[in-house]
């Protein structure tokens, strides 16, 4: 370990993150997720992959704090402890959001504010987190810009003016430059040509890894999940049907269904 840790930052890296004890999520008689069960540390990345309608985005939205589960617990280490979110009020929930964690989503309209400049998208979440100096909040925007290969003149520009992997780009700046200690993504390279995609998984890769942060992945992209996680859930009609580490579960599946995936992708 660096010399540069302090105790309290190693205590924090020896302790879970996020832990989710038997978490379920049902529409009337629909399964959505059921008995969802796991221990997320510190800068750890974790792959959910299946096919859709498999659960993997309903369990997502349960641990972002966008749906309430049926039952279950998500804990999150806050404050020195491990707190049920769904026991806060919501006020303190949403504030969390926007400092604690944050969420990348496949469509980057449903993470920007297309009628605020890109710089103020950055900005925000800033002010979020506590910021007021509007000199440092723009230079700030504009570091991020250029980390996520967005040209520091296109600050003033609206995202409707960028293309959809600019958009995305601007999207994972937006939730990155508040330091969150825990970032969800849903198929966050969903809907991008080959090319455009190819750019923005070496970017996430690059800053996942350079920042530290434990992260969330939903993807049914087993290419993805191989590049960008640690550990990997496999989920079929909304239960885990095999979890390990991410090389070992998609070079010698042992369920059934992982193994029908990861045929899939050799045949393609």
């Amino acid at each position: 370990m660096s010399a540069s840790h302090s105790p309290s930052r190693l205590v924090s890296e020896l302790e879970p993150l996020l832990q989710v004890n038997q978490v379920a999520k049902y529409y009337g008689e629909r399964i959505g997720c059921e008995d969802i069960s796991f221990t997320l540390w510190p800068g750890e990345v974790l792959g959910i992959v299946g096919e859709s309608g498999s659960g993997k985005s309903t369990l997502l939205r349960c641990l972002a704090g966008l749906d309430t589960p049926s039952h279950g617990e998500v804990l999150f280490r806050h404050g020195g402890g491990m707190v049920d979110i769904f026991s806060l009020p919501e006020a303190t929930r949403r504030a969390m959001m926007r400092t604690e964690w944050g969420i990348v989503h496949q469509n980057p309209r449903d993470g920007l504010r297309m009628d605020v400049s890109a710089g103020g998208n950055v900005g925000e979440r800033l002010m979020d987190r506590g910021d007021r100096h509007f000199g440092a909040i723009r230079t700030s925007a504009g570091d991020w810009l250029s980390r996520v290969e967005i040209d520091k003149s296109r600050i003033d520009d609206r995202p409707r003016q960028f293309s959809g992997g600019m958009q995305q780009r601007l999207q994972i700046a937006r939730v990155l430059v508040s330091e969150p200690r825990l970032v969800f993504m849903d198929e966050p390279t969903g809907g991008l040509d080959v090319s455009v995609q190819a750019r923005l998984l070496d970017l996430l890769r690059v800053l996942v890894r350079d920042l530290g942060i434990a992260a969330v992945i939903v993807t049914h992209d087993l290419a993805v999940a191989r590049l960008l996680t640690d550990r990997l859930m496999v989920m079929k009609d909304g239960h885990v049907v095999e979890q390990g580490l991410t090389d070992q579960v998609l070079d010698d599946p042992h369920h059934a269904y992982t193994q029908l995936l990861a045929s899939a992708v050799l045949a393609a």
